[in-house]
């Protein structure tokens, strides 16, 4: 249930509102607009209609939520969707976010390397993987502490906000101390404890969808960490197995305008995991723009040739201002704007 209070309701009649949800049982979310605060209560829902808070001091109106994805649903932000601030760049709402950089980090050298080219590429975020999980266990596994510190140096030099993978709960205060977004890969969506702890950790999160999940699936991931107090969760499409071969994965483009009906949260694509191969990586970009998308996470290495994982699928570093110049112009079609400082 959503519980819309009044322009003018103050805060006891706020938190009065709140202390009532709670006595059932139930959990209060409280989001301020610039106009309105919304209290999503969440718990048993006969005990929670059971309040009538219809007509109660300061309550414009009770909505029901009918979707099981009660926080993540587009009914509890009345349509408005979510715009995200990281470090002065915003995702959602018209901006568009190009998050750019290796699959793993491999040495100092190409990372700054990269992370240099990708800045003045204009990406608005710098991608880099310190863990990196692997099908196989003998697959190098990424330079773990040694990787993050990495990052944090091509912060320092790039300015650029980090994105990197968490995939072990032991590992969350290392990653806090560098990642200005925390990356749950795909085949980390369903591991619940992982996304309630981030919930709980108050850092934006890009939540992948699972390599055989469905939109609700993923929906309800992203409620884990929701529910926790952390509202700054970005989805991200990321391919899916289907019976084609042709390709690693099958991107669902569809999955962009779908989510988009079904959620205010922000919606990003990742072109090259699902693609695999670096010829489909533009063509994909300028698709999920095209589809709406607010923003991409794309693969970039100074050389590919050598790269230790995901060589194939990167855009070499040396031709991603020309990539990027041509997602931003597909993107600004549709009325999205690059988000870089």
């Amino acid at each position: 249930m959503m519980i819309v209070m009044k322009e003018d309701a103050t805060k006891e009649q706020i938190d009065s509102i709140v202390k009532r949800v709670e006595s059932t049982g139930a959990h209060a979310h409280v989001s301020e607009g610039e106009l309105l605060t919304v209290i999503g209560a969440i718990g048993d829902r006969e005990r929670i209609a059971n309040l009538d808070l219809t007509g109660v001091d300061g309550v414009d109106r009770v909505v029901p939520i009918t979707k099981p994805y009660k926080l993540a649903s587009n009914e509890f932000k009345h349509g408005i969707p979510s715009v995200i601030e990281i470090d002065g760049r915003r995702v959602g709402g018209g901006n568009f976010s190009l998050m750019a950089g290796p699959c793993t980090v491999e040495s100092r050298e190409q990372l700054l390397t990269t992370a240099e080219a990708v800045k003045q590429g204009g990406a608005s975020m710098l991608r880099g993987g310190a863990y990196k999980p692997r099908t196989s266990p003998y697959s190098f596994q990424g330079l773990g502490g040694e990787g993050l510190r990495l990052l944090r140096e091509a912060k320092d030099q790039t300015g650029l906000p980090i994105v990197t993978e968490l995939m072990d709960q032991r590992d969350l205060d290392q990653v806090l101390e560098v990642a200005d977004v925390v990356q749950i890969g795909a085949r980390s969506m369903q591991n619940y404890s992982l996304l309630a702890e981030l919930g709980r950790a108050g850092r934006p999160v890009l939540l992948k969808r699972g390599l055989s999940a469905t939109l609700e699936e993923l929906l309800m991931a992203a409620e884990y960490i929701l529910k926790e107090g952390n509202e700054d969760v970005i989805l991200c499409e990321r391919g899916i197995r289907t019976f084609e071969t042709a390709t690693r994965f099958t991107l669902d483009i569809m999955a962009v305008p779908v989510l988009k009906q079904m959620s205010h949260l922000p919606v990003v694509v990742d072109p090259s995991h699902a693609a695999g191969r670096r010829d489909l990586v533009l063509p994909l970009s300028l698709a999920a723009a095209a589809a709406g998308a607010d923003g991409i996470i794309v693969e970039v290495h100074y050389n590919p040739e050598t790269a230790i994982c995901d060589g194939p699928q990167a855009v070499p570093a040396d031709d991603f201002a020309e990539y990027a110049e041509q997602v931003q112009r597909v993107a600004a079609i549709v009325g999205n704007e690059l988000s870089a400082l």
